[in-house]
């Protein structure tokens, strides 16, 4: 393995670096409609899968199960997220609504934007080698694009 030359970052500190950055442009196109990452994030998990339960939404989210049950608490105060009871001894399944559904849809076209934005002079082999090496650290975990 070969060492990077005296004084030259780290591409670990320059991943970090990105994402804080990235991260920080989007929460404020977020804020902007009234959402968050982690109000964004759990909209879209909930949107593929109802019946996780606020332990499999904190996993994936890297959180406290107690600090999802308050960002489930305010998706449904804002009316984008409704509790449904299955029944005595089920729990319930968490739904979006058509406002959560309208939220999640501005909130992708926004993350779009960013995407084109932060891709804008970059070429077809570079894109894929970004998300290759992203997929790469995150091991898999999220879904490959339909290209």
């Amino acid at each position: 393995m070969s060492k990077a030359p005296e004084g030259a970052p780290s591409t670990v500190i320059l991943v970090i670096a990105a994402g804080r950055r990235l991260q920080a442009q989007m929460e404020d196109r977020l804020v902007g409609i009234g959402l968050s990452v982690r109000l964004f994030s759990a909209l879209g998990h909930l949107s593929r899968d109802a019946d996780l339960s606020y332990s499999d939404l904190a996993r994936r989210a890297g959180v406290t199960s107690q600090s999802m049950r308050a960002t489930v608490l305010l998706l449904e105060e804002m009316g984008a997220v409704e509790r449904n009871l299955q029944g005595q001894g089920h729990r319930a399944r968490l739904e979006l609504t058509d406002e959560g559904r309208a939220l999640l849809a501005r909130a992708r076209g926004l993350v779009s934007e960013l995407d084109a934005e932060f891709l804008a002079e970059a070429d077809e082999e570079l894109k894929g080698a970004l998300e290759e090496a992203c997929r790469l650290v995150l091991g898999g975990s999220f879904p490959a694009r339909p290209r």
